[in-house]
């Protein structure tokens, strides 16, 4: 075997197999990096959620408990396009409401697309009257586009895109409303899922355990046929 190992078609075959080998070692440390970040998020989305409600301007990250009282602007009103919730195609609602720290933008709630993307849903009214909104602070997204969206209609939670400003970095993911309000649905907290991600992770690697098996396999194969056609010769 070490005089095929010393061939030239055998050391291209092994650098080839290492080379494999070491890119799958890469992926699968790269899955597994990913689970860990996952496991990391879920467990900052359980401590923030377990925290006391605050005022906008005391959140402390994406997740935060906070709670505000003030008034619906249901003038300014938005929808948030393509929102789906449970495999159907939805909007947010996106509502200012004015308090006396400031506006702050609330989405409160899904509501479910019976037409089209582009077509402006029909919106339940807001609460009258003062509202003491809680939910968890969410960080801005950034807009993809607006072009050829109705009125009111906007496709990403992006400050730049939104017609009332706010001096708060981030919007509230309304979880309760007293007074309460009805016909929409609350939005899903995103579930974070690393099994995924750990079972590739462990893929990869068996991935590798064949290659180097494989390896082992020809090797073997190739020098027990040698040595036939070697005796055979003799």
């Amino acid at each position: 075997m070490l005089s095929l190992l010393r061939t030239r078609r055998w050391l291209s075959f092994t650098a080839v197999v290492i080379s494999v080998i070491i890119a799958f070692g890469l992926l699968s440390r790269w899955q597994w990096e990913r689970a860990q970040q996952k496991q990391a998020l879920n467990s900052s989305m359980v401590s923030a959620r377990a925290a006391d409600p605050v005022d906008p301007a005391d959140a402390s990250g994406e997740w935060t408990p906070v709670r505000i009282t003030g008034v619906y602007d249901s003038k300014n009103e938005v929808v948030v396009r393509k929102r789906p919730q449970e495999t159907v195609n939805g909007f947010w609602v996106m509502t200012p409401l004015v308090s006396d720290s400031g506006t702050v933008w609330v989405n409160r709630g899904w509501l479910r697309a019976d037409g089209n993307a582009t077509t402006y849903p029909e919106v339940p009214a807001a609460p009258a009257g003062e509202v003491t909104a809680t939910g968890l602070w969410r960080d801005w997204q950034q807009a993809r586009t607006t072009s050829g969206l109705p009125a009111g209609m906007i496709s990403d939670v992006d400050p730049v895109v939104l017609p009332v400003p706010t001096q708060f970095e981030g919007f509230l993911q309304l979880t309760n409303s007293q007074p309460g309000q009805s016909g929409l649905a609350a939005v899903q907290l995103p579930e974070i899922d690393d099994a995924q991600n750990i079972s590739y992770a462990v893929q990869w690697i068996l991935f590798a355990l064949v290659c180097i098996g494989g390896w082992f396999f020809f090797l073997r194969r190739e020098a027990r046929e040698d040595s036939r056609s070697t005796t055979q010769e003799d």
